[in-house]
């Protein structure tokens, strides 16, 4: 049996989106989807001693209301220094600091990135070799895509050879079940709910912070705080 989710790409996303990944066979990088500001596409957060931190990739916007993720250029260079600074200033204290740094330093001053889509999947695809989740990323430019909101959704998954479909809880507000049913596709819901809290730099704990916090505070042991990376 075939499992496949569809999900747009985020910028250094949250563990759940990775255990998502790691819980099918094949994830498909929706960036056919329209760009949304001040969403997840191009911003995360990290923690710090005062709190939260929002990581931002800048983009060009300016008259580009209708533009997909694919589309968005990235808007100069000057963020990648920025954003590895605020990343080693807090967690160069973290145990597993060194050991990850090592694989994610080179990604923001090695190269240099003109769209969104090939910097998230970069980071996607480095953090998941590191997790060691094997699963066939594609992009839904691969496919021929339909109209409809959910009729392209599960055409994607049929195209895909799909037997099951993992969708994030949010879409139950639009996608129509019936639609996937007819065409012979299970519809299951992931559930992000229940994570066990890790040993966390700072006062408190956050969950909802980027994946990198968790890798550079429990490293190669990371999988024991997720659901399907083991």
């Amino acid at each position: 049996m075939k499992k496949v989710a569809v999900l747009q790409s985020n910028y250094i996303p949250w563990k759940g989106y990775f255990d998502l990944i790691a819980a099918v066979d094949e994830f498909i990088l929706y960036d056919d989807m329209q760009y949304t500001r001040r969403d997840w596409r191009n911003r995360n957060q990290i923690k710090t001693p005062q709190g939260v931190q929002w990581l931002t990739v800048p983009v060009k916007v300016r008259g580009k209301y209708h533009q997909t993720i694919r589309e968005t250029q990235i808007d100069g260079s000057e963020w990648q220094s920025s954003h590895w600074k605020a990343i080693s200033l807090n967690y160069r204290k973290a145990p597993y600091f060194n050991d990850f740094a090592a694989i994610l330093q080179p990604l923001y001053f090695n190269k240099q990135y003109s769209d969104l889509s090939t910097l998230n999947r970069e980071l996607i695809e480095m953090i998941c070799r590191y997790l060691g989740i094997d699963t066939k990323i594609t992009c839904s430019w691969e496919y021929k895509l339909v109209d409809g909101r959910t009729e392209r959704l599960a055409n994607l998954c049929h195209q895909a050879g799909a037997d099951e479909y993992i969708s994030g809880p949010a879409a139950k507000d639009y996608v129509d079940e019936k639609i996937f049913s007819n065409m012979g596709i299970k519809l299951s819901w992931f559930n992000y709910e229940d994570y066990p809290v890790y040993p966390q730099l700072w006062n408190g704990f956050t969950h909802g912070v980027s994946i990198i916090d968790l890798l550079f505070n429990c490293g190669n042991e990371a999988s024991l705080f997720m659901k399907h990376v083991r």
